[in-house]
């Protein structure tokens, strides 16, 4: 499954939006984030690690 749905399903089973997922993103990496840059990371636009690491921590999910 790709990214995007994972973490689109996830954030489902949990009941938060993905506003909440850019605010615990924001506090935990103290990197600017907001629904664009997201989006850019789901298609893989952009490559940004630390960010990817925290969205999969905060999600509690795996990603290669």
């Amino acid at each position: 499954m790709d990214f995007r749905k994972t973490v689109k399903y996830r954030l489902i089973d949990l009941g938060k939006s993905q506003k909440w997922l850019e605010d615990q993103v924001r506090e935990k990496t103290g990197l600017y984030v907001d629904s664009s840059y997201l989006g850019k990371i789901y298609s893989g636009e952009r490559n940004a690690p630390k960010v990817r690491a925290a969205i999969c921590e905060i999600l509690n999910v795996k990603m290669e």
